[in-house]
Formats: C-alpha cells, structure tokens, sequence
C-alpha cells in the first residue's frame, strides 16, 4: 500500500485472518479427535464459530496493533493466534508422533489454504481489481501463519513438535514456558523481530513463489 490510508485492504487482512485461524485451530482438535483424544470436543472447540477459539490478546489485540500501520499505508506483517486446543496426551495411543501430527495440522491447513487461493487467482487472472488484491492478501497471509507457526516458539506449533524431542527435564521446562505466549509475541514482534523474521519471510517468499507462479 503506498502511503495511503487504505481501509479496504485492512477489511481484507481481517476476513483473511479470522478464517485462517479458525480454521488452523479447528485442524489441530480434529486431529486430536480422530486420534482418540475427546478433549477438544467436550471442550466445544471443533467449531466455526470463532468466538470460541478467540484468544483476548492474540486474536485481538496483537493483529489490532499490527494493522495500525497498514491504516497509515506502512508496510508490515500482520499477524494473529487463538487459544491453544486442549489436548490431552494420556488419550493418545502413541503421544510422540500423534502430537507431531497433531501439531502439524494447523501450519498445513494454513498452506493449503495458502495454495488453494493461489490456484483461484490463476484462473481469476491477476489484475488491478480487489479482487486480486484480496486473493493476494488471502495466499499470502496463510502462508505466513503456515511458515510462522512451525516456528520452535512458545506458544506456536513448532515448539510443540520440538518439546517431545527434548530431554524430560528440558522439555518440562520448554512446556512451562507456553503460558507466557502473549510476552514472547511481544518480544518478537516489537522488540527483537530482525533473526526470526528474517528467516519467515525467507521461506514465505519461497512458497509464495512456488504458489503464484
């Protein structure tokens, strides 16, 4: 956006974003379901209704101080997370490759997602028109939450699948960390965000280019 106050495109973000982790989210618990852990169901998350799955600051407010630049027509990432699906590994037959999987199912989703729009914009045809730029805006931020997600960090996926690596002492400590989501967020993303960025946006761009092209 060239320094423009572009309402619009913020309207797009946020239909982007809603579905994108609700349904990232509501991966994660079918998963969980169909691998024998109810947990999720008793706990009314295998739902759309996106209520449900909100997280105060990370749905709302961590994307609401993200956008504030992009109203201004600075550039940016947007970004956004629900609360964690509560999954009870004692359920599980196998937890250490069920919980891989598990915790996979939301980033995949997030790239299917990612790969279905770029399908629907080569038939769409790219042009100058809002459409192109929502399809745009919808491939583009599924992949970032695809990419960013795998990322070894508490509270995201990726930390998830590195803990059943980690010895028992170190992954008990590595868990203990996960309520203290909200803080790394804000650290990444308003005091420290050049290494990890960096690295997402490497392999976003890489995917995007495999997507589009």
């Amino acid at each position: 956006m060239p320094g423009d106050f572009d309402p619009l495109t913020v309207v797009f973000f946020v239909v982007t974003l809603v579905p994108a982790i609700v349904l990232h989210e509501l991966a994660h618990g079918l998963v969980a379901d169909r691998m024998g852990d109810t947990t999720p169901r008793l706990m009314g998350r295998l739902t759309l209704n996106p209520v449900k799955h909100a997280d105060p600051f990370g749905s709302l407010i961590l994307p609401g101080l993200l956008l504030l630049p992009r109203l201004f027509g600075q550039e940016g990432l947007v970004f956004g997370y629900a609360k964690p699906m509560p999954v009870n590994t004692q359920n599980l037959r196998n937890p250490d490759r069920q919980m891989v999987l598990i915790a996979l199912a939301g980033p995949v989703t997030n790239l299917l997602l990612g790969v279905l729009g770029g399908f629907v914009l080569r038939f769409a045809g790219f042009g100058n028109d809002a459409l192109t730029r929502f399809l745009l805006i919808w491939v583009s931020l599924n992949v970032l939450l695809a990419v960013f997600n795998v990322m070894p960090i508490p509270p995201l996926d990726g930390s998830k699948v590195l803990a059943l690596f980690l010895p028992p002492r170190a992954r008990e400590v590595y868990r203990s960390w996960e309520p203290y989501g909200a803080l790394f967020m804000l650290v990444i993303f308003f005091i420290f965000p050049g290494p990890v960025f960096g690295i997402v946006l490497a392999v976003r761009d890489g995917l995007l280019r495999l997507i589009l092209l």
